[in-house]
C-alpha cells in the first residue's frame, strides 16, 4: 500500500450542493479535493461525502486528518 501524497497545506474551502461527492485520499488526483480514479493500485481508496444541504466546506489537503475528509488541522503539524 502506498502512503498518500500532500496535495496542499491547508484544507480546501468548496461550497457543495446536495449529492454524494467522493474525496481524494491519496492526493494524487488532478482534481482535488475530489477523487478522478488516480488512487488505482495504491491500496488507497475515495471517501464518499454525502451532502443533505447546500454548505461550506473545509475538506482536507494534506490527507493527514483522522476527520475524513473534513479537515481536523493535522497540515499544521506537517
Amino acid at each position: 500500500m502506498s502512503d498518500a501524497v500532500v496535495a496542499q497545506k491547508e484544507p480546501y474551502e468548496v461550497e457543495l450542493e446536495p449529492g454524494t461527492y467522493w474525496w481524494c485520499a491519496c492526493g494524487r488526483s488532478k482534481s482535488q479535493p475530489f477523487c478522478d480514479g488516480s488512487h488505482e493500485g495504491t491500496g488507497l481508496s475515495p471517501v464518499e461525502l454525502k451532502v443533505s444541504k447546500t454548505e461550506t466546506f473545509w475538506l482536507c489537503g494534506c490527507k493527514a486528518t483522522k476527520d475524513q475528509p473534513h479537515c481536523d488541522g493535522a497540515h499544521n503539524k506537517l
